[in-house]
This record gives structure tokens, sequence and C-alpha cells, in this order.
């Protein structure tokens, strides 16, 4: 059976079974969801930089979705085509991927019922080199047991949108199988060495960047309005994985969600000052929702 192999582990998470596990748990126990969540979450958009940057968010949406649903069949993962140049989003429909805790299946069904749509192409190489999704799949190893993947990558396209309308419509015709979305992006790369500095530098060009330019794109996502947010996401420069973003809002509208709930929202900078004690000139913006 084909297996993609880990590229991240031992860069941006731990890449031994036990300091994998660790970890997560670790950022379990700092969980706080303060707000009320919805009675069934059907989607989630997640941060995929180092987990010591984007653990803590991305294990408040995972959390979020344990407590409402204790088993979950299958995780369809959208991810940033960072290294994907291809016109269509690409789906990694056979076999299985590994992690530092083992293999995780891929929904080969559910996969090629997908690329059935037209909206999508069967292409396990374009994740080769990705790592959007790759450092999501612990936490569903660790929180889900037995559940499967269908990871997609997703360019920053209009496409992005009619493959997360198409996904939903499947999801919505499967009986007895519990599916969930999630889309991982992160929000502005802002400073100089991102070549993204509109506002210049320094502490107000980088309020701006999280209280202005990111919450553009987590307004639009919480009204579910996965079109704006991605030609948003391209004109304002607030999500490196926009494409990803669109299809998972798409998908969560499909499913009949009304509102999206923002979990949590920080940067790189201030995680750096809370971990560190120390800042940057520049930040990458951070944010868990769920749908």
């Amino acid at each position: 059976m084909q297996a993609r192999k880990p590229v991240v582990a031992g860069q941006f998470y731990p890449g031994q079974h036990d300091s994998c596990a660790s970890e997560i748990h670790e950022c379990l126990e700092a969980v706080n969801l303060n707000e009320p969540l919805p009675e069934t979450i059907v989607a989630g958009i997640v941060p995929h930089a180092g987990w010591t940057f984007s653990g803590s968010l991305a294990v408040l949406v995972f959390s979020a979705i344990k407590q409402r649903h204790e088993k979950v069949n299958t995780f369809v993962i959208f991810g940033a085509a960072h290294s994907y140049f291809g016109a269509s989003p690409a789906v990694s429909n056979r076999g299985s991927w590994t992690t530092p805790l083992g293999e995780i299946v891929i929904d080969e069904e559910l996969a090629d019922a997908i690329v059935s749509t037209g909206q999508a192409v069967s292409d396990p190489n374009a994740h080769l080199r990705q790592q959007s999704i790759e450092v999501q799949v612990p936490f569903v190893q660790d929180l889900f047991p037995g559940a499967k993947i269908v990871p997609i990558v997703v360019p920053p396209t209009e496409q992005a949108v009619e493959l997360g309308t198409r996904v939903g419509d499947i999801i919505g015709r499967q009986e007895g199988k519990k599916i969930v979305c999630i889309g991982s992006t992160d929000l502005t790369h802002y400073g100089p060495r991102y070549g993204f500095a509109p506002m210049g530098t320094g502490k107000n060009a980088l309020a701006w960047a999280k209280k202005v330019n990111d919450k553009k794109f987590i307004d639009l996502a919480l009204k579910l309005k996965p079109a704006e947010l991605l030609a948003g996401a391209v004109k304002d420069g607030n999500a490196c994985g926009p494409g990803a973003a669109a299809a998972t809002v798409a998908a969560a509208k499909k499913l009949g969600c009304k509102q999206g709930l923002l979990l949590g929202h920080t940067t790189s900078n201030e995680i750096m000052l809370e971990k560190m004690g120390t800042t940057s000139a520049e930040a990458v913006g951070y944010a868990a929702l769920v749908f």
C-alpha cells in the first residue's frame, strides 16, 4: 500500500513517537474553550506553522470537534498550495500517510467521489513537499483513533469554492458517517522578510496586520462568504492558504452552517513574547475557527 512519509517531522513538530504524543497532550492540557460550542461541528480552520506557534490554536479546533463528536470517521483536510503549481485541487487518494504516531489510512471511497466531481484531480505527488496538511495529521491520530483522512491541496482559484460546495454535497449524502472538513491556513505574513509591509514597520504596523487585515479574513469566514474571503485574501494578502479556507467555508455553508465561531486569534510575535521573552519586526497571524 502506498504510504506518504512525513517531510517536516523533527522540524515543524517532534519527530519521535513519545515526544510527538507528549507535545499534543501538553497542548490539550492548556486548552480553554470559553465560548459555547455549536451542537454539531462540520468544519474548522487551523494554522499550520511549527507547533511551537500553531499547536495551541490547532488543538482548540480538534478539541472542540472532540467535545461535540467523540467519533469522526473521516477528516477532509484542505491544505495550502505552497509548492504545488497545478491548476486544479489535488487529492491524495490512495494508500496512507505516516507520522511519528504511525499510519493513517486514506478514505479512498470518499476521495474517489471527490475526484469524480471534476473539481479536483488525483495527484499524490502534489503532497510530497507540503507541510500544511501533514502538521494536522498527528492531532487526528491522537484524538480520533481509527479516523481516516482525505488530503486535498487547494490552489487559490475560484474552483476552490465549487470544490468545497461539491464536497459538502457529498458529505451531506453520507448516512451514518461523520465527516469533518479542516482548512489549513496561516493569516497575514507581515514585515520586510515577507515582502509585505504596506503600513511600514513597528508596533502599529503589526497591530494593523492582526486587528485590521487578519480581521477582514476572519469576519468573512465567520459569515460564511467563501468567494469574498478568497478574493479578499488574494487582494489583501491576509492568508497563505485562501483556497483551502474558501473550500472549507463553502463546504460548511453547503452543510447548513449559518455562522462560524472564532476560538482563538494570535500572532507569531505574541507567541514569541509569551514563550521566549522576545519580539520580532515580522509577524504571522494564526486563527482557530469552527463551523
